[in-house]
């Protein structure tokens, strides 16, 4: 069995990829604690120009406590060996609120009000501290065991500057940004993420995008002329709402304290009680990665070769619906639909090759390495364009394998249908149990 212990933490399964890093289930031994592990690889940071972008992170992180963002774990917060940097998140376990919006097609509106409530009261925490997000969108976008939310990934925020009002870097996700981060006159960072919130207010209540174009100028022309329809669903109230928030122009556009006083976002409001605050010197924050060479931690990596992960059992009851293992393995229940793997009792060569076949025919580049493999939409003129996935094969039982799909770039919706594309066509090796059948492990 491959174990891999980063000081005090058991790492496990990925759990999230990004183009710069890579979120991993932890464990800390010692007190059973289950937490978020981001794994960056120095080479890459140094290379890529990354460290203030990282420091810029962290710091965030250290600045916004409240019950609706992912918190930074208090100790421990930075670890590092020599080749990776590594930092300790709370786990949060009720996965991304978009896999919710796929798996209904759309919300009902009280529902939506309520994340949309949530999501509201940690983005104006969040500007009261001088604090930017800047790529708010669904996946971004946690929820906890009692469906609350969490906002996370403050990669791309921007942090106070003493006498700086206005931003000038242009980021975000494509089909969330607010057009004037497209120009180069400068944006309130408060604005952009007030559009942001509007157009995950109409995903929530629409289930598709209001701003939704293959072709990237086509989409920049309809999000600067915010030409978008609401469907006949929505109410008066909510529509309204949403187009004075998707106003092309930020100086006319709604602000966040004229939302919190809408009718239609104060229906069944109850504001969060607040975390306690804490005295964050940002200065000394920032100086987070200055004397971590001197910190070096124990890095142990005990990994099989020559075939793929085998997957513990702790692992596997965290993928789960509390104890009960059935979920991982009938694809027929909710949890499977949703979290993008599927289970095979085919040979792990013979997986991975016929992914690769059939990935390849839906226009797809295919990189293999140690049963992982990566897909990328390399064409512009081809559906999957943009796209970036990468599938993991784990074995859970001798003869049984659990194939892990996950998203690294790309728009999600897109990811999904790219998804339900691929089971299709790999429906040979797809193993389902007949009815009434269990397994070994949800047996033991």
């Amino acid at each position: 069995m491959g174990v891999r212990k980063v000081g005090k933490y058991e790492l496990g399964r990925t759990i999230g990829e990004g183009t710069f890093a890579k979120v991993k289930f932890a464990r800390d031994v010692q007190t059973g604690e289950s937490v978020a592990m981001k794994v960056l690889d120095r080479s890459t940071i140094l290379r890529r120009g990354l460290v203030d972008q990282i420091k810029r992170e962290i710091s965030v992180m250290k600045i916004v406590r409240h019950p609706y963002i992912v918190r930074l774990i208090e100790f421990g917060q930075v670890l590092a060996s020599r080749t990776k940097i590594y930092i300790v998140l709370e786990f949060v376990s009720g996965g991304e609120l978009f896999d919710k919006i796929v798996h209904l097609g759309k919300l009902n509106e009280n529902v939506s009000r309520r994340y949309f409530q949530q999501l509201i009261d940690a983005v104006d925490y969040c500007h009261c501290k001088g604090v930017f997000h800047r790529d708010l969108k669904p996946e971004n976008l946690l929820l906890d065991t009692v469906g609350n939310l969490k906002v996370s990934d403050f990669g791309l925020s921007a942090l106070p500057q003493q006498g700086v009002g206005i931003l000038h870097t242009t980021c975000g996700t494509p089909n969330y940004v607010a057009p004037e981060v497209l120009g180069h006159e400068g944006y309130d960072g408060s604005a952009v993420d007030i559009w942001s919130c509007g157009v995950i207010l109409f995903v929530l209540m629409a289930g598709y995008l209001p701003f939704d174009e293959h072709d990237l100028p086509s989409l920049l022309r309809k999000t600067k002329a915010a030409e978008f329809s609401c469907p006949l669903w929505f109410s008066l109230e909510a529509g309204s709402l949403i187009r004075r928030i998707l106003d092309p122009n930020p100086k006319t556009r709604i602000r966040m304290g004229e939302i919190k006083t809408d009718p239609w976002f104060r229906k069944d409001y109850i504001p969060v009680s607040q975390c306690e605050e804490e005295d964050v010197n940002l200065e000394k924050a920032c100086t987070v990665f200055d004397d971590i060479e001197e910190k070096f931690i124990y890095e142990q990596d005990k990994g099989s070769v020559g075939g793929p992960l085998i997957m513990n059992a702790f692992e596997m009851i965290t993928l789960s619906k509390g104890l009960d293992l059935s979920a991982l393995f009938d694809r027929r229940q909710d949890c499977i639909k949703r979290q993008t793997r599927f289970v095979s009792c085919k040979p792990a060569s013979i997986i991975t090759s016929s992914i690769k076949v059939v990935a390849e025919s839906m226009g797809m580049k295919v990189h293999s390495r140690n049963f992982k493999m990566r897909l990328e939409g390399v064409s512009s003129s081809n559906k999957m364009s943009m796209l970036a996935v990468v599938l993991e094969v784990y074995q859970v039982a001798p003869s049984l394998y659990m194939v892990d799909v996950r998203k690294v770039s790309g728009d999600m919706l897109k990811y999904h249908r790219f998804y339900k594309e691929l089971c299709c066509r790999v429906e040979k090796i797809i193993w389902r149990p007949k009815k009434g059948e269990g397994t070994s492990a949800s047996r033991e």
